[in-house]
Order: structure tokens, then sequence, then C-alpha cells
């Protein structure tokens, strides 16, 4: 089924991943994970990690898929160890993204699970739409963190 939200979903998300994995380009290990404004702020590493998993989590939430195993403070301890690793890994995420999207055949806007993930109210489910807009709207926060952070540590 061609569903327009889905097909729109994947015409964002892409273009959103295309920009987070951009955020990687020509940037060190060390660029990589420097905190730019002292410990209190992410590293493009845990924003990326972060971004990829949360993005899986909730496309596959929204489109009826299993969930994938998640471990959400983790996503905040990532170091990147190597530069080229660590954008093959990014660029592996953001294909398991794009195909999540890519093998909807039944999506259904009202369809209610929970998202165990959620810190807030993991047992409260929400619709398969909030989810496919929280996906949505949440990787494109995170993507300008990671440009604007991008930024100010090239400038460093």
């Amino acid at each position: 089924m061609n569903d327009v939200t889905v097909e729109s979903a994947r015409e964002v998300v892409g273009e959103s991943l295309d920009d987070l994995l951009a955020v990687l380009d020509g940037l060190s290990v060390t660029q990589l994970n420097r905190r730019p404004a002292g410990e209190q702020t992410n590293p493009i590493a845990i924003l990326v990690a972060h971004a990829l998993a949360s993005t899986r989590s909730w496309l596959s939430l929204a489109t009826g898929k299993d969930l994938p195993p998640r471990d959400r403070p983790a996503e905040f301890l990532t170091v990147a160890r190597d530069a080229d690793d660590f954008r093959r890994w990014a660029a592996a995420e953001a294909d398991t993204c794009r195909a999540t999207l890519a093998r909807v055949v039944d999506y259904d806007p009202a369809r209610e699970r929970p998202a165990p993930w959620r810190s807030d109210d993991p047992d409260t489910p929400v619709t398969a739409a909030w989810a496919m807009s929280h996906a949505i709207a949440h990787l494109g926060e995170h993507v300008g963190h990671a440009q604007l952070t991008a930024d100010v540590v090239r400038a460093s």
C-alpha cells in the first residue's frame, strides 16, 4: 500500500538522515567526541547514536514492526573509537531506519502501542500517527543539534 503519510515520511526522514550523516564528513575521532561547552553538553557521537536509535524505535512503533532492542541510557555514553568505523556504523543504522519505512504494508495511523523506552510514561500507548510525527520531529531536532555542534567543533 502506498500510504501518503508513509511516502512523505520516507522522503522527510531520508533527507534528515542524509543531513545527519553529512555532519560526520571529515570529523576526527576527537571532534566526534568533543563536548563543545563542557561536560553537560553532548558530543556529536552521542547526538548521532541517540538520534538513530530513537528514530529506528519510533518508526518501528509507528509502522507496527517489532520494536528493536534499545538501551536509551547507553546511547548517552557513546564514544567513537575510530572516525571511519563510526561513520560506517551510522550509515548502516541510517539504512536500517530507511528499511523500516520501505517495507510498510499496512500503516494504520490509529493503531496504539506503548513505547517502553519512554522514561516519563512507558506503559501509556501512543498512536502510530503520533509515533511517526514524533520520529520526524525528534530526528530533525537532533540533526540541527549535530549541525550546530559540528560548526562549533570545527571552529575550535
